[in-house]
């Protein structure tokens, strides 16, 4: 896989992957799993609260209603 970066990110890229003692491929890895289980998290959310919403709307509702 090609990845074309703009100059000054890959050399902030270069600049932490030496800090962190790994390769910048490594280090973009990294990155992309945090990109992922974000994306996953943030799904899981929305399914439990479309659950609640369509499972429990009657009780929402007689809560708003006290």
């Amino acid at each position: 896989m090609a990845l074309n970066l703009p100059e000054e990110m890959d050399r902030e890229l270069d600049r932490i992957a030496a800090e962190e003692h790994v390769s910048k491929d490594v280090l973009l890895q990294q990155g992309a799993q945090l990109v992922i289980d974000r994306h996953t998290r943030r799904r899981e959310i929305e399914e439990s609260l479309e659950f609640v919403m369509t499972h429990d709307a009657e009780l929402l509702k007689r809560l708003e209603d006290a």
